[in-house]
């Protein structure tokens, strides 16, 4: 019993869908091989998957190769059955084109002060009038940015500023701590006056001695040192 004929339609089952897809796949990898190596040609062929997986085969070294042949042979093909009258509408296009590409490169010296012998009054006085446009637009640019320039120095100096104060501040802090290295801590004022009230002691002893008898005063010389 023969098989019957398949009817071409997309496969609504998904599994009978993959099946069909790897059973046809194989077969035409398998076609394409046989096709290369009994008639020597060559052969190039790339499938993606439903899934967007890639399958290729090409009898040459590299497929990119046989690709590129393939646009070089379109391309003549299409160049030898083109319509005569296309050609001319290129070639009309290109003339447009280099003819505008020259004008554009002769206003370009025009604006730098080159080649304006030719030139017409009329188109001396058009070619000043966007020179001068031209200038303002730079100077605008120019001023903005050096506004914006500015903004950014002051937002920096204004860093810099409150860094020198902290600084400053810690600075300060550190030069209180130093000079009074007498403090046991913080509220003890009696410790800190302690070494002046002995040094008033000492001056009004050696005052004392002076008016005293010799004899009285290395009596009271040991109380003097006793602090």
């Amino acid at each position: 019993m023969g098989r019957g004929k398949v009817e071409l339609k997309r496969i609504e089952n998904k599994v009978n869908r993959q099946v069909t897809f790897a059973k046809r796949k194989n077969g035409l990898l398998k076609k394409a091989y046989e096709l290369s190596v009994l008639c020597e040609a060559e052969v190039g062929l790339i499938i993606f998957s439903p899934c967007g997986k890639l399958h290729e085969f090409c009898s040459s070294p590299s497929i990119v190769k046989t690709i590129e042949k393939y646009h070089k042979y379109n391309h003549a093909a299409m160049e030898a059955t083109e319509d005569p009258n296309q050609i001319q509408s290129r070639y009309q296009e290109y003339l447009g084109l280099k003819a505008r590409v020259n004008a554009l490169q002769q206003m370009q010296l025009n604006m730098k002060g080159e080649q304006l012998g030719a030139m017409s009054m009329k188109e001396l006085e058009h070619l000043e009038n966007k020179l001068d446009m031209s200038l303002k637009q730079v100077r605008s640019t120019k001023t903005r940015s050096m506004l914006n320039q500015l903004d950014e120095l002051r937002i920096k100096e204004d860093t810099l500023l409150k860094a020198n104060r902290d600084l400053k501040r810690k600075l300060e802090e550190m030069n209180v701590v130093i000079q009074s290295p007498w403090s046991g801590g913080e509220g003890d004022d009696s410790a800190s006056y302690q070494p002046q009230g002995q040094l008033q002691q000492l001056q009004t002893g050696l005052q004392l001695s002076s008016t005293q008898d010799p004899h009285d005063v290395a009596m009271a010389a040991p109380n003097l040192w006793m602090f």
